[in-house]
């Protein structure tokens, strides 16, 4: 005899009233698919990130990498050795600072960088398929004025 589920349908109406849980169920879509799109080129979202930084800043030292990814420089250090052992970025010595790295992209890295813009690229246009441009060029700016200025 099959027994028939009496639970009823859990709702959240109650949180959708809320820009940020909208926001955070949106992220979560947005970064499931971003992994799955980031993986098969051998990249995460933050060795993406990094790269996209690295690529903008060359000789950038890893302590503002750390600054611009709002990670810890303990977690900066795994990342660029991530990418140095897989050759897209190198680690040169600062002028005038022994302490410091310089990072700058591999030509490996410039390649990865122009497969990997495209391959996002690619996913924002599906992700985000339901907008116009128009939305989209809205929803970027009114994300940019809500963030903490330092971020």
């Amino acid at each position: 005899m099959k027994k028939e589920s009496t639970a009823k349908e859990i709702t959240d109406e109650n949180l959708r009233q809320f820009v940020g849980y909208n926001m955070k169920r949106a992220f979560l879509n947005v970064r499931a698919d971003l992994a799955d799109t980031l993986e098969p080129l051998g990249l995460r979202m933050t060795s993406f990130s990094a790269l996209a930084v690295i690529i903008e800043n060359p000789d950038i030292s890893q302590s503002r990498l750390a600054e611009a990814l709002h990670i810890e420089r303990s977690g900066v250090v795994v990342l660029v050795d991530e990418l140095e052992s897989a050759d897209l970025i190198s680690r040169g010595r600062v002028a005038g600072d022994r302490r410091q790295h310089a990072l700058r992209v591999t030509p490996e890295g410039a390649a990865k960088w122009q497969e990997a813009e495209t391959a996002v690229n690619a996913h924002e246009a599906t992700m985000f398929s339901k907008l116009t441009e128009a939305e989209v060029s809205v929803l970027k700016e009114l994300l940019r004025r809500v963030r903490r200025p330092e971020a």
